[in-house]
């Protein structure tokens, strides 16, 4: 694999890239066959899965993951998010991964399509379609959570039309390449190598979370 520059590190590992890349995918997807009715419900379904599975891995490669991927790392006091937002436009970046700022942002981008897709499991039409989960919860419950699936589309929507213009912002008024080192994983002007987690650790996670949902979906049919 190539760098970016002559000062480039390694900051972004494989597991974080494909998540994004993954989910930006799934998401897609998931409101794509939304709009194209019943014959579009089961890959409707799986897409939401899929969502459901690498937020899941997310969350737990933000504990155990690379040291860039880690909460610890990138999530910051008020203190310093306030500092980092008075000099935004003309302050030195100096985060190895994402800025204080940044990381609350992906915070926020994790738990809203989250929920959302979670309360899907749950979500029901009442004629043609009810999520795995549907009975497991009384209908009063249900209509809630399938109204909430429903109205946090359009929160999850504009949460992805911010973050582009933010991306957009930082390439505009700092010159900062934001996508660039989220598909090589490589980042300028980084004073240290960050610690990568080992593969085995990151393909461990994903299986168990993707068993642990795989039980889920079964005991809900059985």
């Amino acid at each position: 694999m190539g760098v970016s520059g002559t000062n480039a590190v390694y900051v972004w590992d494989l597991w974080v890239r494909l998540f994004h890349w993954g989910l930006a995918a799934a998401m897609a997807l998931a409101w794509y066959s939304a709009e194209q009715g019943i014959a579009w419900q089961q890959v409707h379904a799986w897409s939401g899965y899929a969502v459901i599975v690498l937020l899941a891995f997310r969350l737990l490669w933000g504990l155990f993951g690379s040291e860039t991927a880690r909460f610890s790392q990138f999530l910051t006091g008020p203190r310093r998010v306030l500092n980092y937002l008075r000099h935004w436009r003309h302050g030195a970046s100096h985060s190895i991964g994402h800025n204080p700022i940044g990381g609350w942002a992906v915070v926020v981008l994790l738990a809203v399509p989250f929920v959302q897709a979670a309360s899907g499991l749950f979500a029901t039409d009442e004629i043609l379609f009810s999520g795995p989960l549907n009975p497991w919860v009384s209908s009063s419950t249900a209509d809630a959570l399938t109204s909430l699936h429903v109205q946090l589309f359009d929160l999850v929507l504009a949460l992805v039309i911010v973050h582009v213009a933010a991306i957009g912002a930082y390439r505009l008024f700092r010159g900062d390449r934001l996508v660039k080192p989220m598909i090589t994983g490589y980042k300028d002007s980084v004073s240290y190598q960050p610690r990568i987690a080992p593969a085995h650790r990151a393909l461990a996670l994903l299986a168990g979370v993707i068993a642990v949902f795989a039980a889920l979906l079964a005991a809900a049919s059985a």
